[in-house]
């Protein structure tokens, strides 16, 4: 798992550093917020189309209005600790793992019957491109979280 390895260095800190911004960016508890909430809109919601997808701790990109964010049951500013974000995203990983594992070349063609939020645009969203977005927002974030452990492990 891309994860393991990183989850454990991140535990090793103290846990309000992992709540600290690093230039900027997302703390290492944001970018966990940020792919639950990935998790839930692209495969939960679109692929799946699950009654209650949304965890309310996952975190959007910036841009959401507020009153979109209050729709989906998001609590933006919810101060959750990183083994309470990870409880629901390790779920959600798993889940994504047995979509992947169950996965039929038909099925990836197939346009998924809602969008990922109400705020994307209307268009064909099928399941090739909403478990694609997933894996990409896994693998960039968690570029982002390795170069920002470095920082804080620096610091400490």
């Amino acid at each position: 798992m891309l994860w393991e390895a990183t989850l454990q260095r991140a535990r090793l800190l103290p846990e309000a550093e992992l709540h600290e911004q690093v230039n900027g960016e997302w703390s290492f508890g944001e970018t966990q917020r940020h792919l639950l909430l990935a998790g839930d809109a692209w495969l939960g919601n679109a692929v799946l189309e699950e009654e209650a997808p949304y965890h309310p701790w996952g975190l959007p990109a910036g841009g959401m209005p507020p009153d979109a964010m209050a729709k989906l049951g998001l609590i933006p500013d919810a101060t959750p600790t990183l083994d309470d974000v990870l409880g629901p995203r390790l779920a959600r990983m798993a889940t994504m793992r047995r979509v992947v594992r169950e996965l039929r070349l038909a099925e990836l063609h197939r346009v998924c019957g809602r969008k990922p939020a109400e705020a994307y645009p209307d268009g064909q969203y099928v399941v090739r491109r909403c478990l694609s977005v997933v894996l990409r927002e896994e693998a960039e974030h968690h570029r982002y979280a390795v170069r920002d452990l470095g920082v804080l492990e620096a610091d400490t």
